[in-house]
């Protein structure tokens, strides 16, 4: 589904009511509260901002880059690694783009502009038990954050991606924050798989509720992770998703839960299953099943059975979030359950949600990633 759109939708909104945008190091608001889905996309999007409402023509690389008038964008990158000694570790680097106006338009001032940018960084820790995270959001001026294409660059203040190379796609992440960094080269291994109806993927019945949605789902990656003092060189695979939208959520849909696994026999699931405010699963739940080659299909909710097995409370939150999943695609022979390396992976930012690293078992084995919000 991917996702999250809805925490860069209700940052302009937040802080639009305060009056004022603020840089990450300047004065922050004294309310420390988080944001509901329908606080964040309750109400319509702006007049003039396009929306994804048919099948489009990707082009690569240039829609690797940013998409000027679309109102929410990001680029998501998570990953299992593991160090020389077996210790392992799971990453989070996210931006997130938000357009204030659909174009953008000329302002006198240097701190003026039509865009704001939000960034999510986390490392798991496993062998440690340990989650870390950190939050950042400023505007695209003065060169604090902004985007670009061909070759592709994302920042926030340090926090960066980069394109390194087009055939196969590369890319380096660096990201530091307090105990925790990262210094990491990835490269595809299998090509770009568009997501839904060939790359429209929809999240309700109402027209041009729905995003452009592609995933590169396995990238091989090295590089060195940082905690406190110590710095570890590692490797493992990583996953990249891409989402540009204007809409938002249909007001009867609670959260979801996102799971992005490589599974040991090659292949690669992506799924979302959308829940609704009655507990029940929403029609537009959907993936998609990449095969060892790099071919794929969509994947409808029909074909795909959840189930949770257990449950965390968040001490910080109180927040009750399944902790186990059991995923069944009876016509692909999979039978697997999802587990945490750690229960506690729960970003407790801007927006409340659970992020972290997951290990598969059953009739294949596997690593990944998972999400779940609306809890």
């Amino acid at each position: 589904m991917r996702r999250l759109y809805y925490l860069m939708a209700a940052l302009v909104i937040l802080l639009s009511a305060l009056g004022y945008f603020y840089a990450r190091k300047g004065k922050e608001p004294e309310a420390e509260k988080t944001y509901s889905l329908n606080e964040a996309l309750g109400g319509s999007a702006a007049e003039g901002f396009n929306r994804a409402e048919r099948a489009r023509r990707f082009s690569f690389p240039a829609d690797h880059g940013p998409h000027e008038g679309f109102r929410n964008e990001w680029w998501y990158f998570t990953g299992n690694l593991t160090g020389a000694s077996g210790r392992r570790f799971g990453y989070q680097l996210t931006f997130f783009r938000s357009a204030l106006t659909p174009h953008p338009v000329k302002r006198e001032s240097a701190w003026g502009t039509n865009e704001v940018f939000m960034a999510h960084f986390a490392v798991t820790d496993v062998e440690g038990k340990r989650f870390r995270f950190g939050e950042r959001f400023t505007r695209a001026a003065l060169g604090l954050a902004g985007a670009g294409g061909r070759p592709l660059a994302v920042r926030l203040e340090d926090w960066s991606v980069l394109e390194t190379g087009a055939k196969p796609w590369s890319a380096k992440l660096t990201a530091a924050d307090g105990a925790m960094a990262i210094d990491l080269d990835l490269t595809s291994l299998k090509p770009v798989i568009l997501n839904g109806e060939g790359g429209l993927s929809r999240k309700s019945g109402a027209s041009g509720n729905a995003s452009y949605y592609y995933s590169i789902p396995r990238l091989s990656t090295s590089g060195t992770i940082r905690i406190g003092e110590d710095s570890f060189k590692v490797s493992g695979i990583s996953w990249l998703d891409r989402e540009w939208s204007t809409s938002a959520l249909d007001k009867d849909q609670a959260g979801w839960d996102w799971f992005a696994l490589h599974l040991s026999d090659g292949r690669d699931i992506m799924y979302y299953q959308l829940r609704r405010r009655d507990g029940s699963r929403d029609p537009f739940s959907a993936g998609t099943l990449v095969g060892t080659g790099g071919s794929y299909r969509h994947l409808k909710r029909e074909e795909v059975r959840l189930e949770p097995l257990r449950r965390w409370t968040s001490p910080k939150s109180g927040a009750s979030y399944p902790s186990g999943w059991r995923l069944k695609i009876p016509s692909q022979g999979i039978d697997i359950e999802v587990a945490p390396l750690l229960a506690d992976q729960e970003l407790a930012a801007g927006f409340r949600y659970w992020e972290g690293a997951v290990e598969v078992r059953g009739s294949t084995g596997g690593s990944g990633y998972l999400e779940m919000t609306g809890y």
